[in-house]
């Protein structure tokens, strides 16, 4: 009689996919020694298998044209491809094409915008540990990977990203309608008692951009190309303690505010930030953050005709005539971020708020294309926060998805409109599909992507993956932050105002839909007066006709 055969033993128990933080070695399948190559006495190399996982990771844009890869171009996404197949994560067969391993990114930054919070997914070789540091070691200092998430084979960075957060620290000067005023401001001002001053440092930054400046252009020499070139008056030299001088430029620039401990992925409100800089110099200081030309501090869509406007609108004389011929100095401004100031520039951030057309606020988008349609969940500008003397409006938004030049043209109208050079109405057509403005960009240098957030991914596989979120990484997020790009927009503003050269453009002659609204409006009156007339004509005539034929009729009767 055949003996019984034994039970079968239950099925082992599924393993959670786990991150950067788990042990692969229990996934590792050992190979043949013939299969390996290796001699049978030797012992056995494991194989690893490819994961499918979400990189978390941070960047300064100082340097790069870009999240996107070009080709020619250097992107922070050619650089993180090299790093992979360097690290070992991506074989030499898929080197150089990231369709192989399933490559997406959450969001795509323009040129010299940053990231504190970026998230790219694909198929990797992440085993053995260390997979992280040995990525690092690839990369240059100003890219920062902070871990790993295990995901879904489904998983895709871009499709599965709910909404992202973008963070622009504006100046609290440029809201300041005397601040870096142009040319026809400074003009207009003359003999009212309440004269505009205008700026010898800004002048004196345009001049050294080659080809912007005319006649009256001065190229630079050869040593003074690019981030190496010394800008006379616009940073003082450095004091014992390291950080930057102030700027001579921009008489609004206040003391900040009072030192408080960091938020999450924040600061807090009123944050004074000292900034880590080298005594050796501010190029010194910043030769890690990459060589931002001098020209980047310009607007990249204006034209050359708009930066001779811009210099234009700055004179060389160091003194500007009063109403009674007598010589005034400059003043300084007393301009702050107030209650005041702050309802009128939340109000006017609200107008983005819901689902719009905003083919006015990007590029190579037109109006009947449904990629128009955006949708925009917050947008504030609720806190002030120092960084090396200078204080910044700390301007959150948090979206769906976002264009080409999207949240810079936002943030470019709405200075227009505090500085009381476009009407507040001119939002009433700016969502038109039948309207086209020319909307001003503001400089990429203020704005950083905060974080991308998966909240729908997050709910439908918490029983068996983990999260994709910054939360683990907060804290190296807020130190990679306070270490590369506080100090960048500090520095650029100092050194290059890139900010404040961009408020000199901002006039009628370089943005004539700044008076649509009266344009439209005078266009409708003059219809509505040819109409009237039109109608009063026809009107006559017909009262003519009536006269003519009365007499008949009262004969007839």
């Amino acid at each position: 009689m055949a003996a019984a055969s034994p039970p079968p033993s239950p099925p082992s128990a599924k393993r959670p996919k786990m991150s950067s933080s788990s042990d692969p070695e229990a996934d590792a399948e050992p190979t043949s020694p013939s299969a390996a190559g290796a001699d049978p006495g030797q012992p056995r190399r494991p194989r690893y298998k490819r994961r499918k996982v979400a990189i978390l990771l941070g960047y300064c844009g100082a340097g790069y044209q870009g999240m996107q890869k070009n080709p020619g171009a250097r992107t922070i996404e050619g650089d993180l491809e090299e790093a992979l197949y360097q690290a070992g994560a991506v074989p030499e067969a898929d080197r150089a094409a990231p369709r192989r391993y399933d490559w997406a990114r959450a969001a795509r930054t323009d040129k010299g915008v940053s990231a504190a919070a970026q998230v790219v997914s694909g198929r990797f070789y992440v085993d053995p540990p260390g997979f992280i540091d040995r990525l690092n070691a690839q990369l240059a200092p100003q890219i920062r990977a902070y871990g790993y998430v295990r995901v879904t084979n489904s998983f895709n960075a871009k499709k599965f990203c709910d909404r992202r957060r973008y963070l622009y620290l504006l100046p609290v000067f440029a809201l300041d309608p005397s601040a870096h005023p142009d040319r026809e401001a400074v003009m207009a001002s003359m003999g009212s008692g309440s004269e505009l001053t205008k700026c010898l440092e800004c002048s004196e930054r345009g001049r050294k951009v080659p080809g912007v400046m005319g006649r009256e252009g001065k190229p630079p020499s050869p040593g003074e190309s690019g981030a190496d070139a010394p800008l006379e008056g616009t940073v003082d030299s450095h004091d014992e303690s390291g950080s930057i001088g102030a700027a001579k430029c921009d008489p609004t620039i206040l003391d900040g505010g009072n030192t408080s401990a960091h938020g999450e992925l924040g600061l807090s409100s009123n944050e004074k930030l000292d900034l880590p800089v080298s005594g050796n110099g501010t190029d010194s200081g910043n030769a890690e953050l990459g060589s931002n030309s001098v020209v980047d501090a310009i607007p990249s869509d204006a034209s050359i005709g708009n930066e001779e406007d811009k210099v234009e609108a700055t004179a060389t004389e160091e003194k500007v005539q009063g109403s009674n011929g007598e010589e005034k100095l400059p003043t300084k401004s007393d301009f702050s971020y107030t209650d005041e100031v702050k309802e009128r520039l939340n109000r006017i951030l609200k107008y983005y708020v819901g689902t719009h057309n905003f083919h006015n606020f990007t590029t190579r988008t037109k109006a009947e294309d449904p990629a128009a349609k955006r949708f925009i969940i917050s947008f504030a500008a609720d806190r002030v926060v120092s960084l090396d003397g200078i204080d910044f409006i700390r301007c959150e938004v948090v979206g769906q998805s976002f264009m080409l030049h999207q949240i810079r043209k936002m943030i470019g109208l709405a200075v227009a409109v505090m500085r009381n050079c476009a009407p507040e109405s001119i939002y009433d057509v700016a969502f038109r599909k039948d309207v086209n403005l020319n909307v001003p960009t503001a400089p990429e240098v203020g704005l950083y992507l905060d974080e991308c957030m998966f909240t729908s991914y997050n709910k439908k596989w918490k029983d068996s993956h983990e999260a994709v979120s910054m939360e683990p990484y907060c804290e190296e997020a807020e130190e990679f932050k306070v270490k590369y790009i506080f100090p960048h927009i500090a520095v650029m503003e100092h050194k290059e105002g890139a900010v404040a050269l961009w408020l000199h453009s901002l006039n009628h002659r370089n943005y004539p839909d700044f008076r649509y609204m009266e344009t439209a409006g005078a266009e409708a009156k003059i219809g509505a007066e040819v109409a009237a007339d039109a109608e009063a004509k026809v009107g006559a005539e017909a009262d003519s006709i009536e006269e003519v034929q009365m007499p008949n009729d009262n004969v007839s009767e």
